[in-house]
C-alpha cells in the first residue's frame, strides 16, 4: 500500500509512493488536476502555467521517481507499466480517486497508459506532444542506447557535458530565442544529482517493447475524453503520428500550435492554458456527473 503521509517544505510537498519519496507542487482548490512531466524534465517543467491552471482545481505537478528531485534507485524499475503504476500510487497516496491527466512526451505516454488500464482514474486526458509507437524520430539515436556499452557510457558523458544539455533544451523549442536564461538553470539542476540520467537511459533501452505494450493495451482509453496538443514546429515527435493516435482514441481532438516546439507550455503559456482550461470547461458537466 502507498504510504498517505504528506510532508511539506517551503513551498515543495512530498509523499511516500513505494518507498520513495516523491516531491510535487500543489496549488489551488477544487477537481484534482494532474501534471506529468516528461524525459528528463520535473515539476518545473509547468511552473509558467501552475497559475492559470490553478484558479479553479487543485493542481499537482510532480516530479517521477527517479526525475527531478524525487528519490530514484539504482533497481528501479524503467518500463512504461512501471512508470504508470507509481503515477496510479501516488494518485492513492494523496487520496484522489479520479483526476484531470495532463502528461507531456514520455509523461503523455504514462498517462495515456494509465488511461488505457485504469480508464476510471482518469476524467479527461490531455496529451502533450506524448511519444508513441508511430513517430519514426530518433529511432537510431534509441537503438543506440540499447547497445550495453553505449547503455554505460551515456549518462557520466551526459552529466558532465553541460553543452549537451543547453543545445538539447533549445532543440526542444520553435524558436529558441524564447529559451531564458532562467529555463537552462532550471532544467540542469536535478541533472547533476546521480540516478537521473541512469533511469532515462534505462527507459530508453526499453522503448520498442514499451511502445509495443501501449499499443496493446491503447482500447482502453478509447472512451476517455482526450485533447492532443503539437506544436508545428516539434523536433522530438512526429507531428503526423498524432493522426493514428488520434483515430484511436475516440472522443479526442487535435490541436496544432503554430510555432511551439515540444513543449508549448514553455514557449506560450497563455495559449495552453486558455486550450486546457476550455476543454476542461467543457467536459465540466461530465467531471460533475462523476
Amino acid at each position: 500500500m502507498s504510504d498517505r503521509r504528506i510532508v511539506q517544505v517551503e513551498s515543495h510537498h512530498s509523499c511516500v509512493v513505494d518507498g520513495l519519496e516523491v516531491r510535487f507542487e500543489r496549488r489551488g482548490h477544487g477537481p484534482a488536476l494532474v501534471l506529468v512531466h516528461g524525459l528528463l524534465g520535473y515539476s518545473f517543467s509547468w511552473r509558467r502555467v501552475l497559475g492559470s491552471l490553478s484558479n479553479e482545481r487543485e493542481v499537482y505537478a510532480l516530479d517521477m521517481p527517479g526525475s527531478g528531485f524525487s528519490e530514484c534507485r539504482a533497481n528501479l524499475d524503467a518500463h512504461l507499466s512501471a512508470a504508470a503504476d507509481r503515477l496510479l500510487k501516488f494518485l492513492e497516496a494523496l487520496g484522489i480517486q479520479n483526476c484531470d491527466l495532463v502528461g507531456s512526451s514520455y509523461g503523455g505516454t504514462t498517462a495515456l497508459f494509465l488511461a488505457a488500464t485504469h480508464p476510471q482514474r482518469v476524467r479527461t486526458l490531455t496529451l502533450v506532444s506524448p511519444a508513441n509507437p508511430w513517430s519514426r524520430i530518433g529511432r537510431k539515436r534509441l537503438a543506440l542506447l540499447s547497445l550495453p556499452l553505449a547503455g554505460l557510457l551515456f549518462a557520466p558523458i551526459a552529466r558532465r557535458m553541460r553543452i549537451l544539455q543547453t543545445l538539447s533544451i533549445r532543440r526542444m523549442y520553435g524558436d529558441q530565442q524564447r529559451v531564458s536564461a532562467e529555463t537552462l538553470k532550471g532544467y540542469s539542476l536535478p541533472l547533476r544529482r546521480k540516478g537521473v540520467f541512469e533511469h532515462a537511459a534505462q527507459i530508453a533501452r526499453n522503448w520498442h517493447s514499451d511502445m509495443a505494450e501501449l499499443q496493446q493495451v491503447l482500447r482502453g482509453a478509447a472512451e476517455v475524453p482526450t485533447l492532443i496538443i503539437w506544436g508545428s514546429k516539434d523536433r522530438l515527435v512526429e507531428l503526423s503520428s498524432t493522426e493514428v493516435l488520434s483515430r484511436q482514441l475516440k472522443r479526442s481532438r487535435v490541436v496544432v500550435m503554430d510555432g511551439a516546439g515540444h513543449l508549448p507550455y514553455e514557449e506560450c503559456p497563455e495559449e495552453f492554458s486558455l486550450l486546457v482550461n476550455g476543454f476542461l470547461a467543457e467536459h465540466s458537466s461530465v467531471l460533475d456527473g462523476k
